[in-house]
């Protein structure tokens, strides 16, 4: 049977707990509840491995007591962004840089609206992962349309596609129109120009591939990796 206890998210949650406890940040579970916009019995179950931390409660607490998210994610050893050794130099403390911008399940239809919107990528948790450069952008997943290939609470980390640049077909890209889908994508052309995307889920025996015109898309993201809360059973 899976279990989150080896979730290395919820492993780093403990720790972060104890030391918000410690710094007197927060008094108990309830406090932290709140935050998190949760109840106590849900914090409880997260700290003793029976449930996993959301993406979007991730996000209040990184905002909320100025946590480093790779810290969360296992790629840094410091808790708290302000910690940093004084003994660094101000050139490596310069070169720390959160290149991933996070988009939650709940903010996807204010993305779709512009993507290109600066004022409102602002206003996202980000964070970065080693040998991942570039500016990129990660979406949490909702549905079970891309089983077992991805599946719900996963986040998929992207790059968008330049304008002309060839889509692969059968690859899986966040398509990106009135609403924001991870899907297979296929080109249908006429005369050698693509004129309309087929997209295609892992989950066919459930969902059937659907078309969209080319002029409805706003964006193509290739997806570059995957990060996801399910253990190894």
């Amino acid at each position: 049977m899976a279990t989150f206890f080896e979730n290395i998210v919820n492993q780093r949650f403990r720790i972060v707990y104890d030391s918000l406890i410690k710094a007197k940040k927060v008094k108990n579970k309830q406090e932290i509840a709140k935050i998190l916009d949760t109840y106590s019995h849900v914090v409880n179950a997260i700290l003793k491995g029976e449930r996993n931390l959301t993406i979007d409660q991730t996000t209040k607490l990184c905002h909320t007591f100025d946590i480093d998210s790779n810290f969360l994610f296992g790629k840094s050893d410091t808790i708290f962004k302000n910690d940093i050794k004084s003994d660094l130099k101000k050139t490596d403390v310069n070169a720390i840089k959160h290149n991933i911008t996070l988009v939650p399940y709940k903010a996807a239809a204010g993305y779709a609206l512009n993507p290109g919107d600066w004022s409102f990528l602002e206003s996202l948790q980000t964070f970065s992962i080693p040998g991942l450069e570039g500016n990129l952008t990660a979406f949490e997943i909702n549905g079970d349309s891309m089983l077992p290939t991805i599946t719900t609470g996963d986040v998929v980390v992207c790059e968008p596609l330049e304008r002309g640049e060839p889509i692969r077909d059968n690859h899986v890209y966040v398509v990106v129109t009135d609403v924001v889908v991870a899907k297979r994508v296929q080109q249908v052309k006429s005369n050698n120009t693509t004129t309309r995307l087929r997209l295609i889920s892992d989950n066919s025996d459930v969902y059937l591939p659907y078309e969209i015109e080319s002029q409805e898309v706003r964006q193509i993201l290739r997806v570059k990796c995957r990060l996801t809360n399910h253990a190894i059973a």
